[in-house]
């Protein structure tokens, strides 16, 4: 594969990207086979494939900004540097994991990494995100807050609702449609009149860009235009990152509505991760010895992530009723 060479990034920034992609992608092949032996129970979305997206955005996000996904969302809690021990413990449902063993994969927050959440409900999690902008509005900082959903979503009514008040409001938001072009299993061109999703921002007159989701430097780029957008107080922008994953929508998906050829085309000529392990060679940033010992480090952190969601103990059942009410 022909590495697409960009301008303006550092051996060091491309190193840094490659071992955050490459914990999202070992991570998430370890919670299949953990899902696969019977230690994850519920629903479980892989990430596989879609790395850039979140390394990207990350990349131009700073102290304070606040993050807030759907139910595929074990890689933005990694991207922003939440303990994969207390994610993984989270996937098996023990007491170690960000919600205590109580939420799952699909819901799971950090409040230290302005991470909240993983929602279950399609589309519902774009209004709360509006809310976290509006809430740094209000209290006068210059803070921004990245709200993820998907292409299937894109298509839920309370999503206009908000790009309608957001825009009203000029509040510091990016809305980040991760367009994995399969919405569970209807691929877009079924499912949307339009052909571009970032242009449903114009009737509410948000700026949006569409965005190759499988080159980390271009999301990057991309993200700092949004972003500078936003904290100028100039309201809400759009981002359409076009992006594709590997497995089925979830675990319980065999994927039949696509064909095994178009998967393996995509991992052979656009995968996120090798296109960065090509930069890094051809610049010589890092040699096949180096890479190597990168994968396997992330490997012993994948490894020991899920030895300690082995050992770490179920919620006692009084947890049952903890977290309910907040204290006034």
């Amino acid at each position: 594969m022909a590495a697409r060479k960009p301008a303006n990034v550092s051996g060091e920034d491309l190193t840094a990207w490659y071992r955050d992609m490459l914990l999202i992608r070992r991570f998430e092949e370890k919670a299949g086979q953990l899902y696969g032996m019977g230690l994850i129970g519920g629903f479980c979305h892989l990430y596989i494939g879609q790395e850039a997206v979140v390394v990207g955005l990350e990349a131009v996000a700073e102290e304070g900004d606040k993050r807030i996904t759907t139910y595929r969302d074990h890689g933005h809690m990694l991207a922003c540097g939440m303990d994969p021990k207390g994610v993984m413990a989270e996937l098996t449902g023990r007491i170690g994991g960000y919600s205590k063993g109580k939420g799952g994969s699909m819901h799971m927050f950090s409040k230290e990494k302005d991470f909240y959440g993983g929602h279950g409900i399609v589309g519902a999690n774009v209004p709360l995100g509006a809310g976290l902008a509006f809430a740094d509005k209000y209290r006068g900082t210059d803070r921004v807050t990245f709200t993820y959903f998907g292409d299937g979503a894109a298509n839920q009514g309370q999503v206009y609702e908000t790009f309608n008040m957001a825009a009203l409001w000029d509040l510091p938001v990016v809305f980040v449609i991760e367009n994995n072009q399969y919405a569970m299993g209807t691929a877009q061109v079924r499912s949307t009149s339009t052909p571009d999703l970032y242009t449903r921002g114009e009737a509410f007159g948000i700026p949006g860009e569409i965005v190759d989701g499988m080159d980390v430097v271009a999301v990057r780029d991309a993200g700092a235009t949004a972003i500078k957008h936003c904290r100028a107080g100039k309201g809400p922008y759009i981002l359409e990152v076009k992006t594709y994953r590997y497995r089925g929508h979830s675990m319980s998906d065999p994927a039949k509505y696509r064909t095994r050829e178009e998967v393996q085309k995509m991992r052979e000529e656009r995968d996120p991760i090798d296109h960065v392990r090509e930069l890094l060679l051809q610049g010589k940033h890092m040699t096949e010895d180096g890479l190597k010992a990168i994968d396997k480090e992330i490997k012993g952190i994948v490894n020991d992530a899920a030895e300690f969601s082995r050992e770490s103990p179920e919620p006692p059942l009084d947890e049952l009723w903890t977290d309910i009410y907040a204290e006034a």
